[in-house]
């Protein structure tokens, strides 16, 4: 059978002051009025079944994980008591998945991404799949077709054709410099990394094995004892002593047979303000208002959010990010925006973790 895995535990901490830890970026209601974790379900429409459908996240978003899917099994809900990073998160499923359906393949998605159109996304996951399964060994990754030079993004360097719509990996990229994108670009033999792959189950567990085999034992004994084991200190005191790492850095870049898609479509990851802003039209002056009550007077390129009645005004003052949550206040230069992340540490030292 074909399974999908929605990864969904990050905290999310350079959207601050909104996305808190009972409250992380996945489940912010700023996209149409569903949260980022709701479009990445319904983009799963007509290609999983629900009951095959799972969800990796922290223990702490359990419940909340559960009312924002209602369609999906409690039990497919599987909860982290501590984060430990992609390839632990994966591992975990994975191990899991593979006392119910070892046979089965397996396809990974982020809850943090918004995809269009529907169809080529669609289109895009069922080649994924296939090569998965024609190619038993191969792990498949997803490449967006990239429309800029972008140098926030991770590159996939694709080789030649293998089977319909799939190619051999030649090498994964770093974030590069402006001119080494520019010239991924030109090339046309550059993906962005999008985070998603395929695989059969069998596969990444072999691959877990054989790229970081103390963790791949410690998650086989965890899965061994699952769901008995979930929610206990048992559990928090396996999990933390896993080693912290990567899918990307653990095992893709290592393993011995990969393979990418192509999939052409509107990607957009949502991990900053200024790239939530790009998913609305800007008014005339370039600011976007993300909020019930905002007015800007003599400004421009602007981002405005909130989530209350309570007014947001900006007067004779551009390029800013000004974010109004419940108990805080995000003001900063859009081109400081980067270290949001930082801010976090000096939040910590002084207040603890009250606006955490």
């Amino acid at each position: 059978m074909r399974h999908a895995l929605i990864m969904a535990g990050g905290s999310g901490t350079r959207l601050w002051p909104l996305s808190r830890r009972r409250r992380p970026k996945q489940l912010l209601k700023l996209f149409d009025g569903a949260s980022l974790l709701q479009h990445s379900r319904r983009r799963l429409e007509g290609i999983f079944n629900p009951e095959n459908i799972w969800v990796i996240t922290s223990a702490a978003y359990l419940d909340l994980v559960a009312q924002e899917l209602p369609d999906i099994p409690r039990e497919n809900v599987i909860g982290e008591p501590v984060g430990r990073d992609t390839a632990n998160a994966i591992g975990l499923a994975a191990h899991i998945l593979a006392q119910r359906d070892p046979d089965g393949t397996m396809a990974i998605f982020t809850a943090d991404h918004l995809i269009s159109p529907q169809e080529e996304f669609a289109d895009a996951i069922d080649i994924g799949l296939a090569a998965a399964e024609q190619f038993p060994d191969s792990l498949v990754t997803f490449g967006i077709v990239p429309d800029s030079p972008h140098t926030g993004y991770g590159y996939v360097h694709r080789g030649e054709p293998v089977g319909e719509g799939a190619y051999k990996v030649i090498a994964f990229k770093e974030k590069p410099t402006r001119d080494v994108a520019e010239s991924y670009l030109q090339s046309g033999e550059y993906f962005w990394n999008s985070g998603m792959f395929a695989w059969r189950v069998a596969a990444i567990l072999a691959e877990l094995e054989r790229c970081l085999p103390q963790n791949h034992g410690k998650l086989a004994e965890i899965a061994r004892s699952w769901p008995g084991i979930a929610g206990t200190d048992e559990l928090a005191a396996r999990f933390d002593k896993l080693e912290r790492i990567s899918i990307d850095f653990g095992v893709m870049e290592k393993a011995r047979d990969v393979l990418t898609v192509e999939m052409e479509c509107r990607w957009l990851d949502l991990g900053s303000w200024s790239s939530i802003a790009g998913t609305r039209d800007p008014d005339p002056q370039g600011n976007v208002r993300i909020a019930p009550r905002s007015l800007v007077v003599d400004g421009k390129n602007n981002i405005i959010v909130g989530e209350s009645d309570h007014l947001i005004a900006v007067m004779g003052l551009d390029d800013l990010v000004v974010v109004h949550g419940e108990d805080a206040t995000l003001i900063c230069r859009r081109e400081h925006e980067q270290q949001i992340k930082e801010l976090a540490k000096l939040r910590q030292k002084q207040f603890g973790e009250r606006f955490e």
